[in-house]
């Protein structure tokens, strides 16, 4: 029975690229995780071995540290963007170029007060350390027409001690779980949101200021939301953020409820007043929802295990 050619796309994945801005003594930095995918004619390539319309991947990781240089990195979506665009309009085989991006965060080290006696300044502008966990991401998509550009974060965890209940649900013969009414929410919150910008006639979005902001009312809201569920709290912070950035049409959150479950200190003669907790890891209950400026159509993937 014959067969046909599928979908099909090559890159490089997980180009590492750490840019370095010197400012005098001052300097900044981006760390990025860069994997590149392009798709077009390369039909032949899959049929014969014919290698006339391929870019080799090496030459995607070398333009990855090339655009680092030629471009800088202003920010994760800006340079992706110039990565798309470079691919789509430079090779005519090549239709739609993917880029998908992730952010490593750091911040400076502040020093003593002291310092400039050991080293011979008065404060110290290049030591930097790995903020936190989180991950910035970002997807950027190009067919030479129109742009898509995804971004998000992942592994940011966060917790409200109290303010938070779970009761009147369901119950059947398995139930066991009692209802609470002053209970620990945890979660790693992983989002993505999508930008309404889909044209180089439109004004792009300042995409620090964007995530910055997007981030700054997803934590307000998780902070401020007195949670009768974990799917209150997500409805709420994607709504922030609706409301909030204009530039941002749709978000989709992925939100494993880590369970905090009181220890029974009643064997040891001790009462436990919301005080101690067993954090358990697995299994967990995971909520996941996408939140819409009203009007649009969904394109965030319902699954974002590989985006």
């Amino acid at each position: 029975m014959p067969t046909i050619l599928g979908q099909n796309q090559y890159g490089k994945a997980e180009n590492r690229v750490v840019k370095i801005v010197r400012d005098g003594d001052t300097h900044h930095i981006k760390d990025l995780n860069v994997s590149v995918a392009l798709s077009g004619d390369m039909d032949d390539v899959h049929y014969s071995g014919s290698n006339a319309n391929v870019l080799p991947t090496d030459t995607t990781k070398n333009t990855v540290f090339a655009f680092a240089k030629e471009h800088g990195i202003e920010s994760a979506e800006q340079f992706g963007i110039h990565l798309a665009r470079h691919f789509v309009s430079s090779q005519e085989p090549i239709h739609r170029a993917r880029i998908r991006i992730e952010e490593y965060a750091w911040e400076r080290i502040a020093t003593s007060d002291g310092n400039s006696k050991f080293i011979g300044a008065d404060e110290v502008k290049h030591s930097f350390a790995r903020k936190g966990m989180e991950t910035r991401v970002s997807q950027i998509t190009y067919d030479g027409e129109k742009w898509e550009v995804i971004s998000g974060l992942k592994d940011l965890t966060v917790m409200n001690s109290t303010n938070s209940e779970f009761w009147g649900y369901v119950k059947d013969k398995y139930t066991t779980l009692k209802e609470a009414y002053d209970r620990i929410l945890a979660t790693d919150v992983s989002a993505r949101w999508r930008y309404n910008w889909t044209s180089d006639e439109e004004r792009m979005p300042n995409w620090e200021k964007s995530y910055e902001q997007a981030r700054k009312h997803m934590l307000h809201a998780f902070a401020e939301t007195y949670s009768l569920s974990l799917q209150q709290t997500l409805y709420q912070m994607g709504s922030r953020i609706i409301n909030s950035r204009s530039e941002i049409d749709e978000i989709r959150f992925s939100l494993p409820n880590n369970h905090h479950f009181l220890v029974d200190l009643e064997p040891f003669g001790l009462k436990n007043d919301n005080e101690v907790y067993f954090a358990a890891d697995r299994p967990y209950g995971l909520i996941e929802a996408t939140v819409l400026r009203d009007g649009v159509e969904p394109k965030i993937p319902v699954d974002m295990t590989n985006l």
